[in-house]
Order: C-alpha cells, then structure tokens, then sequence
C-alpha cells in the first residue's frame, strides 16, 4: 500500500491554533503565520485537543493519494461514516487487472494466488459471455457500451481483496480517529493498522506538532459497536424482505428548483424535508452497499459481518443461462476457500475472498431532504440496477404508508421536467435512452 499526502502551504497545527485564538482576540483575526510564531501554540493545542474542542482541527484537510488499499478495508474504514470526500476507481466502467490484490497476513500466498486468478478468470469469462447479451437489449445508440455493461455485472465476482486507488480527503479529527479506530477493524485490522502508520509518517511529514495529538490518538479507548440485527428484525417483524421501511416521521415538502438544480440548494436552503424521515433494513450485497455508502448523509449501521454471515448472494437478473451456470459456480467455490481459510486465519482476515456478491444485512435512517438527493441519484437508470431497485421499493413502500412527500422523490429528469429545467436530463451524452420523465412511478421499468 501507497499513501500520499498533498502539500498545502500551511501547517494544520498553525490553522488549528490561529482559528481557536482568534475566538477570543478582539482586535483582528490570528493569522496560520501569527500562530506559527507564537510561543505557546503547542500548550493551546494541547489543552483544546484533550478538552474535546475539535472544531478547530476541522478547518485543514489532508486529501491523501491512496494505491493498494483493498475495498474490504476502504468499506468497513474509509467509507462507514459520513464525514470524508473520495475520488475511486470504478469498478462498473474500469476494466480491473489481476495483480491488484490485497492478501491476508500470515496467508499462503500461493493459495491465494491461485484463488485470486480462478476468480479473475470468472470475472473475465463473464464479462465474454455477457456482452453480446447486453447488446442485444440496449438502445442502438449505446451498443458500443456493451463490454463495459457487462463488466458492471460480472464485478460481482470480484473478491474483496481486489485493490483500488483513490483521491481521500479528511480533516484532522478525522485522520486521528483513523488512527484510533484501525486497531478494532473487525475485518482486514492487520491493514487497518497498516494504514494508520502510513498515515500517522504522513501527518509528522506535513506537521511535527501534531506528534502529540498521534500518541493520545494510539492510546485511545475505542470499541467496535455490538449491533444485534436479528434483534432489530424482530423488533419491526421483518421477514425474507430485501427491504423493510419503517419508523416513519411524516412532513410534506416543496419540490422546488433548490431540489431540482445542479447545486443541490436544498441542502443549504433547509425546509420541513429535514423534519420527515425513516429507517430501512435493507439486504443488499457489499458491491452495492460500496455504492450506497457513497450517499454519506445517509447513514447506516454495519454489523461485523462475521456475526451476519451465511452463504447468501444477490444474483443480477440479466444473468441467466450459461452466464448463471458460470456466476454460481464461481460464488460457491468462493465460499468453500473461504470457510476454509476462515478456519485458518480466522472470519476478518480470510474476509478478503468474499465476493462482491456476498449479501450483508444493514439498518439504514434517511431523511427526507437527504433522500430527495439519493432518489434522484439512484432512480436514474443510468445508476445501478440493485440500488436502482432497493431505492424503488422503498419509495414504493413510503407511498403505500401514505407519506406524502413520497410523489417528491423522483430521478432528475422527472424533477427537471416538472420545473421547466432544461435540459430535462442532465447526464448529456451518458442520456440512458428513455424519456423516463414521461412515466407514471408504476411504469419504471429496467431492462439492465
């Protein structure tokens, strides 16, 4: 693993320092240069770290160049929380290359080699089969886009080790709680630690004066959340549903151009969409749920996987025939390497064979002002298909509840149309091929 640091040309403790001084200094603002120079900045720094005053710490950002990270830990670390930036490598559109993998610490490697290559050769040999499949069934206009379709689907058989490389971008605070939370990862920890030094070189490199705010960081208390989710289905009499909405709080809003633009205006300009929301169990597989992660004003508890786990996978539907024979095998010979290194190096390091297939189970809570953005996100059909249809069900199922904000959440183009925005579909070039704005809800209709 490679990370990197950009230079900026300040120091974060300088920032830090500047900004907490000039709350209480009357005559001007404390410049990044005034705190550089004054001779107690690190007794301040100090005092309002461990004093839990954390706002001054969020001001610098560090946007981190990351290569050779595995999905698996970009999942659980990275993207579990709300508050970062990150730019990654597709997996639906970027063509993924066997020597990026990830493997577990004190592994046989050659055993995993071989397994990594088998499943690669899944991968590619579903990416054949599936082409002139696809072709088929998309819009002329967009035919010559069929290998990259057909590469969306058969990532699913991709294993978590699979490497990716990224732009991160994190405020202090943020770096520090890396830092203290890598050490209860409950999967890939041994590369979570891995990080935290890289990261930790980084820091000094950028700042020497946040050394002591590392070492408090590394001997912080920190435990991995118990989530009991059989607990939760019972609670809310949940069944064999992918998806269950449920506590829902109702406040209608108006859909209005802030909804409808470019700059998302309605997360600056607040109005009762704030005030509406809901909680959804949702049964969904680790490919999609790294997609849905992306939507970081929608939260979600993620239990350790090890107490969720069973061989279950989400099949795509346009996998059928041969293309399903191929997919089926590769996913239980998947679970047999697993369970057997699972044996061996225990459930967090052998979690890196895991499929982009393999299904969790995650409570998640929207409000309606966030989804209004992730409906309009996720029901264009450009999205993916699987987040695609758990966001369907559960607009669906806000309707059937009788929310009435619930006709507010639409793909842009349906929101566009009804303000007389234009270009009605904002996506140019990439426009799927439907006038989907035309349609009724009840007419949504995927083909892939």
């Amino acid at each position: 693993m490679n990370i990197k640091i950009l230079d900026l040309n300040y120091k974060p403790t300088d920032i830090a320092v500047g900004s907490a001084r000039s709350c209480y200094f009357g005559k001007h603002i404390v410049t990044p240069e005034d705190a550089a120079k004054w001779d107690k900045k690190n007794e301040l720094l100090d005092s309002i770290f461990k004093a839990g005053h954390h706002t001054t710490l969020m001001h610098y950002h560090f946007t981190i160049l990351i290569e050779g990270m595995s999905r698996l830990l970009i999942w659980r670390m990275l993207h579990s929380h709300p508050f970062y930036n990150s730019e990654q490598v597709s997996q639906r559109y970027a063509k993924m290359k066997i020597e990026n993998f990830t493997y577990p610490k004190n592994a046989d490697k050659e055993k995993w080699k071989k397994y990594y290559e088998k499943m690669f050769f899944y991968y590619e040999e579903l990416i054949e089969k599936l082409t002139p499949e696809i072709e088929k069934v998309l819009p002329k206009f967009k035919k010559k886009e069929a290998k990259k379709r057909a590469q969306e689907f058969a990532r699913y058989l991709l294993p978590q080790g699979m490497n990716a490389h990224l732009y991160h971008t994190i405020n202090v605070i943020t770096a520090l709680r890396y830092i203290t939370a890598a050490k209860v990862m409950p999967e890939a920890n041994e590369e979570a630690k891995e990080f935290a030094k890289k990261l930790e070189i980084e820091m000094l490199r950028i700042d020497e004066n946040l050394a002591p705010l590392i070492d408090f960081a590394k001997n912080e208390k920190v435990v991995f959340p118990k989530i009991d989710i059989e607990k939760i289905k019972k609670a809310k009499n949940i069944g064999d549903e992918r998806v269950k909405v449920f506590d829902i709080v109702d406040y209608d809003f108006e859909l209005n151009e802030n909804f409808a633009g470019v700059m998302r205006l309605s997360s600056m300009l607040l109005d009762e969409s704030i005030l509406g929301g809901f909680n959804s169990y949702i049964k969904l597989s680790l490919s999609a749920d790294a997609q849905n992660q992306r939507h970081r004003r929608s939260p979600a508890v993620r239990p350790k996987l090890e107490d969720i786990y069973k061989r279950d996978y989400y099949i795509p539907p346009i996998i059928q025939g041969e293309s399903l024979e191929i997919y089926k095998r590769a996913v239980e010979e998947s679970y047999e390497f697993f369970e057997k290194e699972r044996d061996v190096l225990g459930f967090g390091e052998a979690a890196y064979a895991l499929l982009n297939a393999h299904n969790i189970e995650i409570v998640e809570h929207d409000d309606f002002n966030e989804f209004a953005h992730k409906a309009q996100m996720r029901l264009c059909y450009n999205a993916q298909e699987e987040i695609f249809d758990i966001v369907y069900e559960q607009v669906k199922q806000l309707k059937k509840a009788g929310v009435k904000a619930a006709d507010k959440f639409l793909p842009p183009c349906s929101i566009r149309y009804a303000q007389g925005i234009r270009p009605v579909c904002p996506e140019g070039e990439r426009f799927c091929g439907v006038k989907v704005w035309k349609l009724g809800f009840d007419e949504y209709e995927r083909v892939i």
